[in-house]
């Protein structure tokens, strides 16, 4: 009878063929073992075989997030930026603002034309609660590829920070203004040089809460501004600088909603001391807490 329950337990185990070829051993071992009256042997083997190779814990390893955490996958690489430094200066920053968040950092290549792999997939952004784009790949003009990108946020309803130069990437591809849809604006060029910007927040800009964290006015450490051509209907505009070049004031800080997905954008970040700024990195989390559906 014991060596019948014990056959009757093995077979209620994932490995079925591994559990019969042990029970052998432990069988002919018991018989052994009987003979001797030495059943405690057999007690333990037992035991360890139930505790270590069935464990049915062990065959499921958990990847779903901790409750409350939010999964965030970071896009960067490209032309032009210190993409090395700036991943880990926007993912630190950001957590200092936000609990609980859970990273997954794709740094691509510099080429300006190169297509990264994780787009090219049509559930690359599966599983992710929002996706931060800081690229330069302004020579990709592939327009599927393209178009992949924002169908990913679409498809699955994915929120988007969009930083920089992700404002000048596939600008010249039949599908760029698909891209900037999402984006919320058109840009196709900065101001020649980089000098320190005065960032001041708009009336809306206020009821989001950038007064409070630019005050009557945030000036950068340094600064590449660059020239909004159009600003998409339904962007929002929430903080500006002013353009000696185009004698007005350029939206630096939006948001737009896409056909239901939240997008923030900001084209500060070239330098990485102004993208380590405490005022940089406020708006960012602001921005962040919007788009992922906790602000108003």
């Amino acid at each position: 009878m014991i060596i019948g329950g014990l056959e009757f337990l093995f077979t209620n185990f994932t490995f079925r063929l591994l559990a019969r070829s042990m029970f052998t051993v432990v069988r002919d071992h018991f018989k052994q073992c009987f003979r001797s009256s030495s059943i405690i042997t057999v007690s333990l083997v037992f035991l360890l075989l139930s505790d270590s190779v069935f464990s049915q814990d062990a065959e499921k390893p958990s990847h779903e997030p901790q409750s409350g955490t939010l999964r965030v996958l970071l896009i960067t690489g490209g032309c032009c930026h210190d993409y090395q430094n700036q991943k880990k200066l926007i993912r630190d920053g950001l957590s200092k603002h936000v609990d609980h968040l859970e990273w997954t950092v794709l740094e691509y290549g510099t080429e300006r034309d190169l297509k990264v792999d994780v787009y090219q997939r049509a559930d690359w952004i599966k599983g992710y609660d929002l996706v931060i784009h800081n690229e330069c790949y302004g020579g990709v003009e592939d327009a599927d590829f393209v178009n992949g990108i924002v169908k990913g946020h679409v498809d699955f309803g994915v929120p988007a920070i969009v930083i920089h130069c992700s404002m000048h990437s596939y600008r010249n591809s039949p599908a760029a203004d698909n891209w900037r849809s999402l984006l919320g604006v058109t840009s196709r060029r900065h101001e020649k040089g980089n000098r320190s910007l005065r960032v001041e927040s708009t009336q809306e800009g206020n009821e989001f809460g950038f007064g409070e964290i630019l005050g009557s006015g945030w000036d950068t450490p340094n600064g590449e501004l660059y020239l909004i051509e159009e600003v998409w209907p339904q962007t929002v505009t929430l903080a500006t600088a002013f353009s000696s070049e185009t004698n007005r004031k350029e939206p630096v800080a939006w948001i737009n909603q896409h056909k239901g997905v939240r997008v923030f954008g900001i084209s500060l970040g070239h330098h990485n001391e102004t993208i380590e700024s405490e005022p940089w990195q406020k708006m960012l989390a602001s921005g962040f807490t919007w788009a992922t559906g906790d602000g108003s």
